[in-house]
């Protein structure tokens, strides 16, 4: 490595999905499934929480960010210099934003996945989509130890 490059430290996954349940419920398992070689292993808190949090927020995009024929957008990082993975859905619904998280009914079945996310995740947030279309993203971070860094380029 030469001293103009810089150390490879995070890992990413990116997809789009089909902005449905099955899509949502791929999204979760896929991301899942990339934490495990990332250094957060199936079965640890680390991982249950990134999972819980990632399948929240793409459940979200589909009930509340839905728009007919637009898909969701998924962006899973895993930085090992900080330790964190953030999780981004982006949805093409930019003027339905997330209100701050309040107690749901208590007879009701639903307003619970905002509150779980404050919960579980160390920060969360909604900012306008990044790729310059309509929309928006919502983004969460949560700790996750034992990130191992991505092996260096060749």
């Amino acid at each position: 490595m030469t001293a103009t490059q810089s150390p490879l430290t995070a890992h990413q996954f990116t997809m789009r999905f089909s902005s449905t349940p099955r899509g949502a419920r791929l999204a979760r398992r896929l991301c899942g499934h990339r934490l495990d070689p990332w250094g957060i292993p199936y079965g640890s808190d680390a991982h249950d929480v990134v999972t819980l949090v990632a399948a929240e927020l793409c459940a979200n995009a589909v009930r509340h960010g839905h728009v007919a024929g637009r898909d969701f957008h998924l962006l899973l990082t895993a930085d090992a210099a900080t330790g964190t993975v953030r999780i981004e859905v982006s949805d093409t619904r930019g003027e339905r934003l997330p209100a701050p998280p309040s107690p749901p009914p208590a007879d009701g079945e639903d307003g619970r996945g905002l509150l779980l996310v404050a919960a579980l995740a160390d920060r969360w947030g909604c900012c306008p989509r990044r790729s310059g279309g309509p929309g928006k993203t919502v983004w969460a971070q949560c700790a996750a130890p034992g990130l191992i860094s991505p092996p260096p380029l060749p």
